[in-house]
């Protein structure tokens, strides 16, 4: 008996660290020592692991039993090892031959009669292994597609770890040394709802992501939302189309019922999928969080979020007292987080969202480890005009008084409101109204095809920099490379001189500016796009 090795990833975050598995079987008193820096489920990996071998019908040693996971001074955390710990043991006990666990990466939890059960965070994982020259990675069958996802890893999914070590030990050795140790096993049937990794529609799940581009019409059946369900707020409208084209933030006021949530909810059918880079950032995301939708391994959509207003500041901008998860911002990158009551947020809460609407990203320090998730989002906020939330109607007007409106609006800060590009004020909408605006209302796919062009326009500007719209052009690349002339500037100037416009405000309505000349395909906006931008800005459109 020696020293048998192996490798697998230790998750911070959404990166992954390749760590190396060490087990030792050697004279001694019998027992199990782990060593490694390890949290309270890592260290109970030994019952698990034992338990696994034993009800797999092999002998578990009856030996001084060591296992090391290098480098001792990273954190790991969860049951991400278990499959890991099991294959080096059985290597240093002589059950499978070790010169074959030196290369792959193993991982997955055990059960305790030796099923592989599926973990979080299998996509990053399986990235960092790539990164570091594998070319083979173990995983649950549960987590099979969703490893499949990485270019250049042969996927090895297994159910049971009986079936992997009797693999290992029966395989023919000349292919072993082709295939980093491990044969193709027999694909046994997979759990419901949980597609082959090697089936036709994995193999082209890559090939089906492509550039910028908008939903299909297929799409309606699972996205049955629509923007030509809300009728009556023509504006409003509009300022979803502006939000979608340039990825501004978005606040909404307006009395109950004026169809604030309705608008928010429609704001992802506008936008265009995530191509492949984003997809598997997201995806990422949502596999550390556990929040993948089944039988949906990469999530090519924009993500929606749109947490209760009794969410703490470690909800929406990540943290944990154990293994540290993404928040709601994070769970929202390249997509919308919809904050329905804003003023009912703590205000802790809603200040937490300043450095995320500033840098695109959130760190989250504790004593252990500093984590940064990204978090690059569309804010959508919606509030009521005051405090009751009642309907007002000349028969029956609101009973607050001035001063509790503006008591009740100020919970939003003016900092924040800073970071909001597009302000919107709904209106109660008349028969009438409704009637007429019925005529000229436009569907989601319409809509999204002139946003798509929009965004195509922006994307040609911005050829050759990091940036990909116009809500993430910053400051010094506005009044340089992209300055406007003078003419056009003039009303943002008068606002700025009369203390109406603060530096980050002029900021975002030439931002809103672009987009809107991105809209009309103008090269460059011009007076009528600033002085529109201006009015959205403020509110006052």
């Amino acid at each position: 008996m020696a020293v048998a090795r192996t490798r697998s990833v230790a998750l911070v975050g959404v990166s992954g660290h390749v760590v190396e598995v060490e087990a030792d079987v050697g004279h001694g008193l019998a027992g199990v020592s782990l060593i490694g820096m390890l949290d309270t489920a890592l260290s109970e990996a030994r019952d698990r692991v034992r338990s696994a071998i034993v009800n797999s019908r092999y002998p578990w040693p009856d030996a001084r039993v060591t296992i090391s996971l290098f480098p001792a001074s990273l954190p790991k955390r969860g049951s991400l090892f278990d499959l890991a710990i099991a294959v080096a043991l059985a290597g240093a006990a002589g059950l499978v031959p070790r010169r074959h666990l030196s290369q792959p990466f193993f991982l997955g939890e055990l059960g305790l009669d030796g099923t592989v059960r599926p973990v979080r965070g299998v996509l990053p994982a399986v990235v960092a292994a790539a990164d570091a020259g594998a070319r083979t990675v173990v995983v649950p069958m549960a987590n099979a597609p969703e490893a499949d996802l990485v270019p250049g890893i042969r996927v090895v999914p297994v159910l049971t770890l009986a079936e992997l070590i009797e693999t290992l030990r029966t395989a023919d050795p000349a292919q072993l040394a082709t295939l980093d140790g491990i044969p193709d096993l027999a694909p046994p049937t997979p759990p419901d709802g949980i597609p082959s990794p090697h089936s036709a529609a994995s193999a082209h799940q890559t090939t089906q992501l492509s550039a910028l581009r908008p939903r299909p019409p297929t799409d309606q059946a699972t996205h049955p939302l629509d923007l030509s369900d809300v009728a009556g707020q023509a504006i409003a409208r509009r300022a979803l189309e502006v939000c979608a084209a340039g990825g501004h933030n978005l606040w909404m006021l307006g009395q109950p019922g004026t169809g604030k949530t309705m608008l928010a909810e429609r704001l992802p059918t506008l936008l265009p999928e995530l191509d492949r880079d984003q997809a598997l950032e997201v995806t990422a995301i949502h596999s550390v969080a556990g929040t993948l939708p089944p039988g949906r391994p990469l999530l090519e959509h924009a993500p929606f979020v749109a947490p209760h207003h009794t969410a703490t500041v470690a909800a929406i901008v990540g943290g944990g007292s154990g293994v540290i998860r993404p928040g709601a911002v994070s769970l929202a990158h390249r997509g919308v987080l919809f904050l329905d009551e804003a003023p009912e947020y703590p205000a802790r809460v809603l200040d937490s969202l300043r450095q995320p609407l500033e840098s695109g990203q959130v760190t989250v320090a504790r004593a252990a480890v500093t984590v940064t998730f990204p978090a690059r989002f569309m804010l959508v906020l919606a509030a009521n005009p005051c405090p009751c939330a009642e309907p007002s109607t000349p028969e029956n007007p609101c009973q607050c008084t001035p001063s509790q409106r503006r008591r009740y609006l100020a919970r939003l800060s003016g900092p924040l409101l800073d970071r909001v590009d597009v302000k919107v004020r709904l209106t109660r909408s008349t028969r009438r109204e409704l009637l007429a605006d019925r005529q000229f209302i436009e569907t989601s796919g319409t809509v999204a095809e002139r946003v798509l062009h929009a965004r195509e326009r922006t994307a040609k500007r911005l050829a050759g920099t990091p940036w990909r719209c116009n809500a993430d052009v910053p400051s010094p690349a506005l009044h340089g490379r992209f300055r406007l002339p003078l003419p056009a500037m003039s009303p943002l100037y008068r606002c700025l001189d009369t203390g109406e416009l603060s530096a980050r405000g002029l900021d975002r309505v030439l931002r809103i500016s672009w987009t809107l000349a991105d809209l009309t395909g103008k090269p460059q906006p011009e007076l009528p796009e600033t002085t529109t931008a201006l009015a959205m800005w403020t509110g006052l459109e």
